[in-house]
């Protein structure tokens, strides 16, 4: 959250003249709900399947940038998968970096928009902490 990802996925689409795939915005438009709103209305488990799915079909196609959310390389061996299909990048943002931009754009995230700046910062080092592990295998 925060480090770019759609910004990146976006130029490198164009730069390289590939379709772009953001998986979050195309469950949001399969599903007809946001994020949050499967997460509150069906659960994580539920949303990680969608995730799950979504990823397989997408490996199957051939050349493409995806723009995944930043849980699904932490799931089961996606990371592998992904490093198996094609180049990986992690975009490592300094913690600096993503505090300032989460702080900007923190009423348009719904697990963000109640934290304060300490909080917000202890989030951050929160999920980075486990997914970090996984970003790096990028």
């Amino acid at each position: 959250m925060g480090s770019g990802k759609t910004y990146w996925a976006r130029r490198l689409a164009r730069a390289m003249e590939l379709p772009l795939i953001e998986m979050d915005e195309q469950i949001v438009r399969d599903r007809g709900m946001t994020i949050p709103a499967i997460f509150q209305t069906y659960g994580e488990p539920y949303f990680r399947q969608l995730d799950h799915d979504f990823l397989m079909e997408t490996l199957q196609k051939d050349a493409f940038v995806l723009s995944t959310g930043g849980g699904l390389p932490c799931q089961g061996d996606h990371m592998a998968r992904m490093n198996e299909s094609g180049l990986t990048v992690w975009l490592d943002a300094p913690h600096e970096v993503l505090l300032e931009r989460l702080k900007r754009g923190r009423g348009r995230r719904p697990l963000l928009k109640d934290l304060d700046d300490e909080a917000l910062a202890a989030f951050i080092r929160e999920r980075l902490r486990p997914r970090s592990p996984y970003y790096s295998q990028a």
